[in-house]
């Protein structure tokens, strides 16, 4: 299983969301079709980020919203926004109880490939300040 590919989905999926007129189910698909040589364990962290960063959205957002007092989530740029909250989902709600280190890691390589330049510090500044904060 790839873990990196189904972040990348999970991004793409939630992304898709946020813009789009859409449900879940719907843009998974689309997104999943996109990517036919997946493993199928792939297809479900994939599957299992993107409803469970869904689940908790209301709580995520609003650990973002304490973390970053000078941005709200809806000015966020939509990708930085989104790899925060897949990140905060996979520390504070995940199945499975994952370093804070590999998380944030993670989350900065994604913004590093789907976001700006500063997308990486911003997110990693989000990340940093909720592990200082526990």
């Amino acid at each position: 299983m790839s873990r990196r590919k189904a972040r990348e989905m999970a991004l793409q999926t939630l992304f898709q969301l946020d813009y789009n007129n859409t449900d879940k189910d719907e843009a998974l698909e689309i997104i999943l079709s996109e990517h036919n040589n997946i493993a199928e364990n792939t297809k479900k962290y994939t599957m299992n980020l993107v409803s469970g960063t869904q689940e908790h959205i209301k709580e995520i957002d609003a650990i973002i919203g304490k973390i970053s007092n000078e941005w709200k989530i809806d000015r966020m740029p939509g990708i930085d926004r989104n790899i925060a909250r897949i990140a905060i989902y996979e520390m504070r709600f995940g199945n499975e109880t994952l370093p804070p280190n590999v998380v944030i890691n993670e989350a900065v390589e994604l913004a590093k490939l789907f976001g700006t330049e500063e997308s990486s510090r911003f997110v990693n500044g989000i990340l940093g300040s909720l592990v200082n904060k526990k």
